[in-house]
């Protein structure tokens, strides 16, 4: 018996991501496109590599469905810069000539909102800075804003175009609309979708479940990392189209502490698998805004303090331009998910040691690459991340009717230097054609080892004359360590629990073994008494309570914190999430110090409501035990009868609900909240007023709304809240 081919099919791609094909009319939708959606249809082969007139290009789809939510779970649902790309090049939707320049454009269709922000970050995405005023805002000369403009232009073929000129786009706010040919699509509810062509019809929900998160395309196994005095671990030798493997980037380690360098996507599967929690890092060095580099930057968003952020003032501002245009934000919000530090060009930059060096490069959008050093044994140790760069061929293509200009030659020169000034270790971006490096230019380079990155490609043996790979997660030391950074980082953590604790008591606890835990080990179960009370020194843990919130604690955690004479029976199951380092204290010793410093009734005090913010949605993730503790000590407890009811703005404050209920009513609109309310006096218009009323007892916890929206998760949290509360309330 032969089954006739479905008019119209579904396939799920992976979370999240889902593929609508009506072949019979040649419309293929990428429903959902979030970092790496990509990569993850070519796992499934519905991007392939085809022939046809001795030229090879790809397949793939030619429409996206956007989510309604930009943000779910702590992950952007919408980034269709690359799928785009994908479209317009790699299929040839935009290349003179090309058998599949038919005319038609790229379709992305969605609700208007997210049509808007997708179009604004394409566009910043494609050309970054758009005007000579935009670029001497960051102090650039205008000579030098002239140069930037012109080759700006030069990769644009001269003109800037906007998204709309490249991309077709189909408002899906209202009822049934048809698609092309016959294909219609009606959205049912948020982030419902039917799609029906002739008497077929498929259904997409683009909505995550709670405990859902978008998924990495490739699998990188854990591995256990010794914090080093100045060493580069690995974290990325491909590109935006690399299935197998990472975006290229790296982490510095100085002195034991941690610094990446770029935040391409899924950058949470490569820091779990190092074993490095969000809040162990320092910071970010930001060599620019394409998706491969910026899209991570959603991690720093679930950090529980504001993560140093270092760019040039250029770079710096095509960053938070792009990413406010992405979440319909204003660009100011950039300093509030952010500790923005801007790095001086061509100088040296002390960074508490080390010092680090942001040089010009030449690409279609503002680009910094980066040169890293601090001195040892009378020399200095350097190394150097050249992403993304030109090649030697495009920059003299760029200049050669330019070099009589003073300008134009020091812009060039400059750009060179970047390029090939000798170091000990240098990575280098040799992805080639129009805006990539070559790796056959840096033959003569005489730095002692070069990396060679941002390629899908396995390197040529004419590479692998300049340079080698580098596995993820290798580490090249440049200057080692003869200390144990840990037992700093143990003593700070301990002074912070215990400030009034004589050194010699806490040096009882760090005298305890300083153990690592392999990825997967239980350290305890819920309701048994734990033989070990643990300092989280890295990585970070899963706690499982009984109702099934999976939370976790990151490093800085003291797992038994609240353990006396009176409390030593564990509350959750606690399970490492990668490899961990710890120091490992016996409960008996703990208990001791705990009693002998007289600091039962203190831990008592906390010990509630601590246990209860864990317990929430709110605060459950990533969120380590010092935050914690501010937090509970800044709560107090609230009582509100049937019937009692006040004005929002007029109390301003997060309110967590404990037991109860609240009804919060906005023009005649109102909505039931049973976890928390408040933040809508920060993100509302002003002239937007809120009623609060109880329609029965409830107890709930209050806390400055200046603290809550302070801590980068919650603030995004909050936001992702109140943007779905509205949405629910439009509708």
């Amino acid at each position: 018996m032969i089954i006739a081919p479905k008019k119209i099919e579904k396939i799920k791609v992976a979370t999240g991501i889902y593929w609508v094909q009506v072949p019979e009319v040649r419309l293929y939708i990428l429903c959902g496109c979030p970092a790496d959606s990509v990569k993850h249809l070519k796992k499934r082969g519905l991007i392939a590599k085809v022939e046809k007139d001795d030229l090879e290009f790809e397949t793939g789809p030619n429409a996206i469905l956007l989510s309604d939510a930009l943000l779910q779970n702590g992950g952007f649902s919408n980034l269709a810069e690359f799928p785009i790309l994908q479209m317009l090049y790699s299929q040839g939707m935009h290349i003179p000539k090309h058998p599949n320049n038919t005319g038609l454009k790229p379709l992305m269709m969605g609700i208007d909102e997210q049509l808007v922000a997708q179009l604004a970050y394409i566009h910043r995405g494609n050309y970054g800075l758009i005007t000579k005023d935009e670029i001497m805002a960051t102090g650039m000369s205008d000579e030098m804003a002239e140069e930037i403009m012109r080759f700006k232009l030069k990769f644009a073929f001269g003109k800037i175009t906007t998204p709309d000129q490249l991309v077709d786009q189909l408002s899906l706010n209202k009822g049934k609309v048809e698609i092309r040919n016959g294909v219609y699509v009606e959205r049912k509810g948020f982030n419902k979708y039917e799609f029906s062509y002739q008497d077929n019809s498929v259904s997409v929900n683009l909505n995550l479940k709670p405990t859902e998160e978008y998924e990495a395309p490739y699998y990188l196994g854990y591995h256990n990392i010794k914090r080093e005095y100045f060493a580069v671990l690995h974290t990325g030798e491909g590109n935006a189209w690399d299935v197998n493997r990472p975006c290229m980037a790296s982490v510095v380690m100085f002195q034991g502490k941690i610094y990446l360098i770029d935040a391409g996507p899924d950058l949470m599967t490569s820091l779990n698998a190092l074993g490095i929690s969000i809040n162990e890092i320092e910071g970010i060095f930001n060599t620019h805004a394409h998706d491969d580099h910026f899209a991570g930057l959603t991690a720093f968003l679930k950090s529980d303090h504001r993560i140093k952020y270092f760019a040039s003032p250029l770079v710096r501002a095509s960053v938070a331009k792009k990413l406010s245009a992405l979440m319909s934000i204003p660009e100011e919000s950039f300093n509030h998910y952010f500790d923005v530090q801007d790095l001086a060009l061509d100088e040296w930059n002390n960074i508490n040691g080390l010092e680090v060096k942001p040089m010009l490069s030449l690409h279609p959008i503002e680009t910094n690459v980066f040169y890293f050093r601090t001195f040892w044994d009378n020399t200095y140790r350097t190394y150097a991340h050249l992403a993304d760069i030109s090649s030697l061929k495009k920059l003299d293509s760029m200049f050669d009717d330019r070099l009589s200009n003073d300008a134009s030659y020091q812009l060039y020169q400059k750009i060179k230097d970047a390029y090939f000034a000798r170091t000990n270790l240098k990575k280098v971006d040799i992805g080639g054609g129009h805006v990539h490096g070559e790796a056959h230019d840096f033959i003569d380079d005489m730095s002692d080892k070069i990396v060679l990155a941002h390629t899908d490609q396995p390197l040529t043996d004419t590479q692998k004359e300049v340079g080698s790979v580098a596995p993820f997660g290798s580490v090249d030391l440049l200057t080692p360590t003869n200390q144990n950074v840990l037992t700093k980082f143990a003593y700070d953590y301990l002074k912070f629990y215990f400030p009034n604790t004589p050194d010699y008591e806490l040096a009882i606890l760090v005298n305890c073994p300083f153990i690592t835990i392999n990825a997967g080990t239980t350290l305890f179960r819920k309701g048994k008494q734990p033989e070990y009370i643990y300092l989280l020194l890295t990585g970070f843990v899963e706690l499982i309570f009984e109702m099934g919130i999976r939370n976790s604690l990151s490093a800085g955690s003291l797992i038994g914190y609240y353990i006396d004479d009176r409390e030593i029976a564990a509350k959750a199951t606690c399970i490492t999430s990668c490899y961990v380092q710890t120091v490992q204290i016996p409960t008996t010793l703990y208990k001791d110090f705990v009693r002998r410093n007289n600091m039962v009734q203190k831990l008592d005090e906390v010990e509630s409501l601590v246990h209860y913010l864990e317990r929430t949605w709110l605060f459950g993730d990533n969120i380590s035990l010092p935050v914690y503790i501010k937090t509970a000590q800044l709560m107090s407890k609230q009582s509100y009868k049937k019937g009692d009811q006040f004005d929002l703005r007029q109390n301003k404050a997060l309110y967590i609900v404990k037991s109860g209920k609240a009804m919060v009513d906005s023009e005649s609109k109102t909505y039931v909240c049973e976890d928390f309310f408040g933040a809508e006096a920060f993100f509302a218009p002003v002239d937007q007023d809120y009623k609060v009323y109880f329609p029965e007892d409830s107890d709930v916890y209050v806390l400055p709304l200046d603290h809550a929206i302070d801590i980068p998760i919650i603030y995004w949290k909050l936001t992702e809240t109140f943007n779905k509360r509205q949405q629910d309330i439009d509708e």
